[in-house]
């Protein structure tokens, strides 16, 4: 029996990777995609993962299991424990993710994927699975609110609004005037 049809599916994901990572998940044609994985058939991505959302689920589905569990086993070990250690928690968030960097099988890739999608413009336009928050940042958000500074924490909502209007509003194109006058 032939796993080609396997073979094919590993093989776009490994491309979607590469090319997302290098030109963002916006800056790739699926056909580029299954050009360089080498498939025959024009509709091959089409075929495994139905269009651009699909191929970006399959990465994720790929690689945020192992930074999920992960994450959730380092939160386990923070409640095994009787203080309040900020370090550690920060850690839980950041570990996992950082593990992805020594992952050979697209580890580096994934990193970059999921940081061009958290600072997508339009992220309400993005599947759910996209921007809802996983069980684990859930619960390290629970976690750590209790240990902050409640000054803090406004200073940082304020700070993070800011940047947040300052990059979103440097991305929006110029208006155009027929004839392509600004």
């Amino acid at each position: 029996m032939s796993r080609r049809p396997d073979e094919t599916r590993t093989r776009l994901v490994d491309a979607a990777e590469r090319l997302f990572a290098e030109r963002g998940i916006d800056g790739v044609s699926l056909r580029e995609i299954t050009r360089e994985a080498g498939a025959r058939n024009a509709m091959a991505l089409q075929y495994h993962f139905a269009d651009r959302t699909g191929i970006i689920q399959a990465i994720l589905d790929k690689h945020s299991p192992p930074v999920e569990a992960g994450r959730l086993a380092l939160l386990d070990a923070y409640e095994a424990t009787d203080r309040a250690d900020l370090r550690h928690l920060a850690g839980a968030l950041v570990r996992p993710w950082a593990a992805k960097l020594g992952d050979p099988a697209g580890g580096r890739e994934f990193l970059r994927i999921n940081a061009d999608i958290a600072a997508r413009p339009f992220p309400a336009d993005d599947p759910p699975s996209w921007t809802v928050p996983t069980e684990s940042l859930l619960r390290w958000r629970e976690l750590v609110e209790p240990n902050l500074d409640p000054t803090a924490v406004l200073l940082h909502r304020r700070h993070t609004a800011i940047a947040y209007v300052a990059v979103e509003l440097g991305r929006r194109p110029e208006p155009r005037l027929p004839g392509g006058t600004p």
